[in-house]
């Protein structure tokens, strides 16, 4: 009977082993269309042919009356609520970034793929004209991970007050204002708050570069006047350029095909990417080991986190990347977390030591890396090489952050017992004392005498004066 019961379970388990094949290579397929369809969609135009077809040398870089320049801000202008203006400020710096800010408009049009989408959806929900979205192009060039000098920080540039009136928390290991989509959102509401405020999207703009404050008192200085143009003269000197740059960069890459300016390829487009979110802290060279993703890559599209670590929250934190990646990590992710609780040994109470094993059953402890240390460092305290931390943590550079969690393998050397403090001992001067004979006395040179009671004068002393002997 158990022969017979085994017989019939066989062709079960086959059937069953036969579906998981089938589901498996089902998600392939639909993997490998997706990645198809946005690569295609994400290739945009064709640039080549289109500079071909306007004639243009490799190189040339076209130049324009002042006509056709205004003719085509007037353009912007009749689609769009902004109110662009072709005033001679503006024309002036337009002209200035066509002939010598080319690469940089290059650059950013290559980093747009990552952002532009988002911007517009998100402009979109709250009713805001969609040229805004130029607006993080001249703050940092869409770079979210650059701080100014004044301390502003993400794509959108919020001082660390902002970011806390609309909502962008910071800790030692998350800064939402580096957060795209959360600090987009924040933006949007900040902006739209101020155009509530001022009536005219250039004050708007004016306000978000140097604060209301600035801004009012250049109304009142300009005798209550209603435009940024107005206005604009009594504005703070970079202010003042503020506007015109914004004008320059939503011409140049409206117009960019007419001034022959290909943009730079992307690696990857918005649409080509996916979000895991995580039931525990997690190291990001982990989660690089584990699905074969470069850590560089990692830390850029996930500019939030301000160390490769990834903490557990609620709501729990979430981590972007390639639909390759993230669906490589979502099938992993029972390993993920299962090797991260076999590596907490407890004791007898039953409290968490930090003390860990790995998979090989091979001890290791974790080094919270402090400001100022260096791999060569943190390698020399613990008699280690450079390329063993390095190959430990799954580093690709030297670059270390404040904060960071190493891993190092072996047993955590105990800290030094520190020696008992010193302790301070005074001798009271009497009558016939010396300086030479009081350091006699208590087995001490001259030198150490001095070195111990600085500011002295050695050939005058008063009796009762207090002299440091130790």
């Amino acid at each position: 009977m158990k022969k017979i019961c085994l017989f019939l379970l066989v062709p079960f388990l086959s059937l069953a082993q036969n579906e998981m094949d089938t589901d498996q290579k089902f998600a392939k397929t639909v993997e490998q269309s997706l990645n198809l369809f946005y690569q295609e969609y994400a290739k945009g135009a064709n640039y080549d042919s289109i500079i071909a077809a306007l004639n243009y040398e490799a190189n040339e870089v076209p130049s324009f009356s002042d006509e056709v320049y205004c003719k085509r801000i007037q353009a912007l202008k009749e689609s769009s609520p902004m109110p662009f203006e072709c005033t001679e400020s503006a024309l002036s710096v337009v002209k200035f970034f066509a002939k010598n800010r080319r690469n940089f408009v290059r650059v950013v049009m290559g980093r747009s793929s990552l952002y532009f989408d988002l911007f517009e959806e998100t402009l979109s929900k709250y009713g805001l004209p969609i040229e805004l979205k130029y607006l993080s192009v001249i703050e940092r060039g869409l770079r979210p991970q650059v701080r100014s000098r004044a301390g502003a920080m993400g794509l959108w540039q919020f001082m660390y007050r902002t970011g806390l009136m609309y909502g962008l928390t910071e800790n030692s290991y998350i800064d939402e204002r580096m957060d795209p989509v959360k600090s987009t959102d924040a933006a949007c509401r900040y902006l739209k708050q101020l155009y509530d405020i001022y009536g005219d999207w250039f004050l708007a703009l004016a306000a978000y570069n140097a604060g209301p404050g600035n801004v009012n008192k250049a109304i009142r200085r300009s005798g209550g006047k209603k435009t940024y143009w107005e206005v604009r003269p009594y504005l703070p000197r970079e202010t003042q350029g503020y506007v015109p740059n914004f004008i320059a960069a939503t011409y140049l890459i409206t117009y960019h095909k007419e001034h022959n300016i290909i943009p730079f390829p992307s690696d990857l487009h918005l649409a080509q990417l996916d979000t895991m979110c995580l039931k525990e802290g997690v190291q990001m060279a982990e989660l690089s080991r584990l699905v074969d993703w470069d850590l560089d890559e990692i830390k850029a599209l996930n500019p939030v986190y301000k160390t490769a670590y990834i903490p557990k929250t609620d709501p729990p934190q979430c981590i972007q990347g390639p639909l390759s990646k993230i669906g490589a990590l979502v099938s992993k992710e029972a390993e993920l977390y299962s090797d991260k609780k076999s590596e907490t040994v407890t004791n007898n109470q039953g409290e968490d030591e930090e003390e860990f094993v790995d998979s090989d059953g091979d001890e290791f402890f974790y080094h919270t890396v402090k400001r100022g240390e260096s791999l060569a460092i943190i390698a020399n305290k613990y008699d280690i090489s450079i390329d063993e931390l390095k190959e430990w943590n799954m580093l690709t550079s030297n670059m270390l952050y404040t904060g960071m969690k190493l891993k190092i393998m072996g047993e955590e050397p105990e800290e030094p017992t520190p020696p008992p403090a010193t302790t301070k001992k005074y001798y009271t001067v009497r009558r016939g004392d010396t300086f030479s004979v009081i350091a006699r006395r208590h087995g001490l040179t001259q030198t150490q005498l001095k070195r111990l009671n600085p500011g002295i004068n050695v050939s005058r002393l008063d009796i009762g004066q207090k002299i440091r002997i130790r």
